[in-house]
């Protein structure tokens, strides 16, 4: 597992945390039932504190990223497809609400967003 923090950054570092193990865990690159390092050894590898390294190991888990089994550590947890479709649609609402942000601060209407949609939808085949 491969986090990079960054301190100078104003996103808390337990969010950091979260967000990349859970991208990890969304793209496949951490695998159902795979161990996590301890929340001491994340804690001492990534030089921060232990406090800040179990917030975001309970942020997880309350979300079904992953489990707990008390003396054995925290897994990955299975993820039905139905919770991983909408967590990708989420995403999808998310950026296309920023498109439409920038189209109205360009000016553009509905249709030309359409129109652009299209060319590259078709582009893309």
């Amino acid at each position: 597992m491969n986090l990079l923090l960054d301190n100078r950054s104003g996103v808390p570092i337990y969010t950091q945390i979260y967000t990349q193990i859970r991208a990890q865990i969304t793209d496949g690159t951490l695998k159902a039932d795979e161990a996590l390092p301890s929340i001491r050894n994340l804690a001492k590898d990534l030089r921060i504190s232990v406090i800040t390294t179990k917030r975001a190991y309970e942020e997880l888990e309350k979300e079904g990223y992953i489990y707990t089994i008390a003396g054995k550590g925290s897994f990955v947890s299975p993820l039905n497809m139905s919770f991983l479709k909408e967590e990708k649609l989420r995403q999808i609402e998310s950026h296309m609400t920023e498109i439409m942000t920038a189209a109205s601060a360009c000016g553009l209407t509905k249709q030309d967003v359409l129109e652009m949609w299209n060319t590259i939808w078709e582009e893309s085949k």
